[in-house]
Formats: C-alpha cells, sequence, structure tokens
C-alpha cells in the first residue's frame, strides 16, 4: 500500500544519510554575495557521471567570469542516483548559501515518480541549467552489434539475451532508456536484465570489462570515458537530429527505424530554506557566467550542447518535464509514490 511504502522508504533515506557523514559548507563571501564566497559542487553519484561533469563545468563557467572567486569544491554524495542529496537538502541535513547540488533529467523523472522520497520539486531552489546532453546506445568495441538494428533484432529475438548496465535503478531515466529499446523491439520491458550501477562511470567501467552487453547512458559520460581510452562503440545517439564535434558520425536513433529522442539537461540546485538573495546571487552568478563569449566552447569541451535557463523560466521547465514524467511512468507501468 502506497503509504506505508512510503514510510519505509522515508526512512530508508534517512539511515543512508545518517551513515554518510555531513560536510556542510555555509561560508559566504563578507559583501553578503553567496556566489563570491567559497562554496561546493555536490556530486550526487560516484565519479566518472554526468554529475561530476556538471560540477566541474560549474566551476569552470563561474571561474571564467569571476576569476578572483575560490574555486568552486567538488564534493561526492552517493546514494540513490541523486535521492541521499536531495533527501538531506530537503531535510536541512545539508545546505546553505554555499552548497550546491547537480541535478539531471533523471533527477526530474525520479522526482516525478516520488523516488527521492516524501518531498516535493518546491523542496530546493531551481538555480540553472548549463546545457543538455543527449542519451546514447552504446556497447563494447567487440561487441558483434554494430549497429542499433543488430541490437533490436537480438532483443526481437530474445529480450533476456541482452544485459543492460547503466546508473539508476527501475524507473531511473537510463532504465527508462532501456525499457524503451525493448519495447521498440516488440517486448516487454519487464522482462528485460538490467543491472544497476552508482552512475554511468560504473556501469562503463562494467561495459568495458564485458560484464553487460549495452549501456543506454549519455554522451558526455560515454565520450569522457572513450577518450580515456574505454573500448567502447556507439551505436546511436538519442536526439532529434545528428550532432556534431566527437558524436560525428554517430546516425540516430530515429534514422535507424526507432523513433527515440532523450535530452538530457543538466544544472544545479539549492536549498529552499536559503534566503532570497543567496538564490538571486547565484541565479545571477550562472546567467553571466552562460552568457558569456566564451562559455560555449567551456560547455563543449564538457560533451554538452546550448540549454541554459535560471529564474521562472528554469522553475516553468521543470514543472513540465515532471508533468511528463509521470506520463511517461504511468504509461510504461512504473509504480508512482506521492510525497
Amino acid at each position: 500500500m502506497p503509504r506505508p511504502f512510503a514510510f519505509t522508504r522515508r526512512h530508508a533515506l534517512r539511515a543512508l544519510s545518517a551513515w554518510l557523514a555531513p560536510v556542510a559548507l555555509h561560508a559566504t563571501a563578507a559583501s553578503g554575495d553567496a556566489s563570491e564566497g567559497p562554496a561546493e559542487c555536490v556530486i550526487p553519484a560516484k565519479a566518472g557521471g554526468g554529475f561530476a561533469l556538471t560540477c566541474a563545468l560549474a566551476r569552470d563557467a563561474l571561474q571564467a567570469v569571476r576569476p578572483a572567486r575560490t574555486p568552486l569544491a567538488q564534493r561526492y554524495l552517493p546514494g540513490g542516483i541523486g535521492a541521499v542529496a536531495f533527501d538531506r537538502i530537503a531535510s536541512g541535513q545539508l545546505g546553505g548559501p554555499g552548497t550546491l547540488v547537480a541535478f539531471s533529467s533523471g533527477s526530474l523523472l525520479n522526482l516525478a515518480q516520488g523516488r527521492f522520497g516524501p518531498h516535493p520539486p518546491s523542496a530546493v531552489r531551481w538555480i540553472a541549467t548549463l546545457g543538455t546532453d543527449y542519451g546514447v546506445v552504446a556497447v563494447h568495441r567487440d561487441s558483434p552489434y554494430r549497429r542499433l538494428q543488430d541490437l533490436i533484432a537480438a532483443l526481437r529475438q530474445d529480450t533476456s539475451r541482452i544485459v543492460f548496465g547503466a546508473g539508476g535503478t527501475v524507473g531511473s531515466q537510463d532504465w527508462v532508456k532501456a525499457a524503451l529499446l525493448v519495447r521498440a523491439a516488440g517486448g516487454a520491458p519487464k522482462a528485460m536484465r538490467f543491472v544497476s550501477f552508482e552512475g554511468g562511470g560504473d556501469a562503463l567501467g562494467a561495459l568495458q570489462g564485458k560484464h553487460v552487453d549495452a549501456f543506454p547512458g549519455d554522451a558526455a559520460e560515454a565520450l569522457q570515458a572513450i577518450a580515456g581510452g574505454a573500448a567502447v562503440r556507439l551505436l546511436a545517439v538519442l536526439s532529434e537530429t545528428r550532432l556534431g564535434g566527437a558524436l560525428t558520425g554517430v546516425p540516430t536513433a530515429r534514422e535507424q527505424g526507432v523513433d527515440m529522442v532523450w535530452p538530457t539537461v543538466r544544472g544545479v540546485y539549492l536549498s529552499a530554506n536559503v534566503p532570497d538573495a543567496a538564490v538571486r546571487a547565484w541565479t545571477t552568478a550562472f546567467a553571466e557566467a552562460t552568457a558569456a563569449p566564451g562559455y560555449a566552447a567551456l560547455r563543449e569541451r564538457h560533451s554538452l550542447y546550448p540549454f541554459a535557463l535560471t529564474g521562472a523560466a528554469l522553475d516553468d521547465y521543470v514543472q513540465a518535464r515532471i508533468k511528463a514524467y509521470q506520463a511517461l511512468a504511468d504509461e510504461l507501468g512504473l509504480r508512482r509514490w506521492k510525497p
């Protein structure tokens, strides 16, 4: 029943949060501008994934427009692909004007299903999006699957034949991407084999070790792994049209007969309990950073594409995406818990 299960999820999150020792950072600059003082960006997963990329871009973008500020510190806080960090921010165990947390479209998908505990989206302040990534379908470089249609054909023959591995559990954005691929092959998502990892970095490591067959992750983290020497082949990018840069030559899923598009927006949020002045300061700082002449090149170095929002426009976007993700969750038969 929903209520007892929600109670259980709440206490599970509390227990995991208590186990991870808090190290909140509350300092602000003498001027009172939170965006100018010492601050940190919390990476709510293990190393090597999209959240780490987001915090690195946030640090570099701020430094480019405010070179005198202390560089944004990075801290890992894995647990539930963002669930522990969101719960600790929303419950007041972590936070303050100097604590930013990375989020993605996957975070909004989990919120849409009530997977971040008993907290509504308004439990945090959405500060900025820094760009958008796109989903990819990747396999090992030695895999027999050389095109997306090869993978679809294998799934059509036997859904359980392919072992997917990615960040998140059932209902996460990577699980949904795998589920949509299985559905495109005429199979039932509940019949697929999916191995859950705490972030894209671990999942790509498993792919390289041939412990899983396919990685339905994101382009930026896959490209980062490939740049580091990972033996990974990209079968498709889940964008509307072909992308440039390092993805030049990678066909879209649509080109290969699978009508599937999955953008992954990346950004940062703050605790809802911080003063409005801090929210305005950070919003202004990121608006300046993303509008700076050199930002496009910086964003491209982090393998992201244009998508910068702040303020009311970002709040509206979050609400719209959560509504769309709730409809998708219902369509895929995923259970939703109410905050």
